[in-house]
């Protein structure tokens, strides 16, 4: 377990971002490929990743790479790999294949054929006795990939894609990622800016991802300190050595070096990032209520500021949000034993705190409809009697 071949899938275009990020996590230099990243590292470093990694998809572990002609090879190259070293015939075990310009006509043959080769290899050394396969909910997934005449074998130490960050319970109807929201934040530097206090501000926040994920890099917060991972049901898996990164990454946690605010026109959106927020351990128990007029002059003058590159820690929101708001939510405590197995999705807590953190990191507003609405003609027209239209659109 001292040099695995490690590969780790991103969204295409992020694979220079991804490789900064392993090297900063890990200090081991990653070589880019299309859609991903690959490296020779330890077992401890996959852990890592998979705690820290914002922009992988998954964390996978390269077990064979074969030259192959038929589903014949793709059995031998299988049957070749010392499965029995990293889980038992009492779990369960699902196989995922993808192709590029492969000359096999049928892929779930050949997933077929790599399914068979894992049981039989569990049969000959443990008396007949395989284990069964799980395709919804598996403890150990095997992906495989063809090319035109290569075969590779990997074992997925994520499970759930490492998107699933473990607090986003409550979403719209075209959620962003959470990778994809952390790789918008990569690319604009702000992940380096927050350093020097400049805020972050997301006029049309949805559920909260980019928000959310923005207050996390400010304070600090591993991506994957709220959920579990499947390498956790491996045999290689020991829990002191995951019990101390996650000391580490709990250690690691500060005060946010620069404010995060969110807004957005609809009540049942920022009500959706509130509660992901106090579920990502970022957040106040915020009122939704349309924002006085002094909040959303503040608002406005947030906004300016972030455009401007402040580098100021304290925008005039925050002032004024300190008077809107109500007493800040209490972590929950650690829990007296950390998860240890992969299975369905469980309702996240957070299991950190902020030492020192007087105000909260990250504040969401909704802001008033406007009283106009559009007729059957295209014309808009106003709700509200002429006396009381500040507009006058009536």
């Amino acid at each position: 377990m001292n040099q695995l071949q490690l590969f780790l899938p991103c969204a295409a275009g992020v694979e220079a971002l991804l490789a900064a990020e392993v090297q900063r996590v890990t200090g081991i230099q990653a070589r880019a490929w299309r859609a991903g990243v690959q490296l020779q590292a330890s077992w401890r470093d996959a852990l890592q990743l998979n705690l820290h990694s914002r922009l992988a998809q998954r964390v996978l572990i390269e077990l064979q790479h074969n030259q192959y002609r038929s589903e014949q090879d793709l059995y031998n190259a299988a049957a070749n790999v010392a499965w029995e070293i990293w889980f038992t015939p009492k779990q369960t075990f699902k196989v995922e294949i993808t192709a590029q310009h492969s000359p096999l006509t049928s892929l779930n043959f050949a997933a077929l054929k790599i399914k068979d080769a894992i049981a039989d290899r569990f049969r000959a050394k443990f008396d007949d006795v395989r284990p069964s396969v799980d395709t919804r909910w598996p403890d150990v997934r095997v992906y495989v990939h063809l090319t035109t005449d290569t075969v590779t074998i990997y074992i997925d130490t994520s499970g759930e894609p490492l998107f699933k960050r473990g607090w986003r319970e409550d979403k719209g109807d075209a959620p962003l990622k959470e990778t994809l929201a952390a790789a918008m934040i990569a690319a604009s530097g702000w992940d380096q800016l927050c350093k020097d206090g400049v805020p972050l501000y997301d006029p049309c926040c949805g559920s909260g991802t980019i928000a959310i994920e923005a207050a996390q890099v400010a304070c600090n917060i591993a991506p994957g300190i709220n959920r579990r991972f499947a390498f956790q049901k491996y045999l290689p898996f020991q829990g002191h050595v995951w019990d101390g990164l996650l000391d580490q990454a709990e250690a690691a946690i500060t005060a946010p070096t620069a404010p995060v605010f969110g807004s957005d026109v609809s009540f049942r959106m920022v009500d959706f990032a509130e509660r992901n927020a106090e579920r990502a351990g970022v957040a106040s128990t915020w009122p939704v209520w349309p924002a006085s007029p002094a909040c959303k002059g503040a608002t406005s003058a947030a906004g300016k500021a972030s455009t401007s590159n402040t580098t100021t820690a304290t925008s005039p929101l925050t002032n004024s949000a300190s008077r809107c708001s109500r007493t800040a939510a209490t972590p929950e405590k650690n829990p007296p034993s950390r998860p240890r197995a992969i299975g369905p999705p469980t309702p996240a807590a957070s299991r950190h705190k902020m030492p020192g953190a007087r105000k909260p990191p990250i504040s969401f507003r909704s802001w008033p409809r406007t009283g106009r609405k559009i007729t059957r003609a295209g014309r808009p027209t106003c709700s509200r009697p002429t006396s009381s239209c500040p507009a006058r659109c009536a």
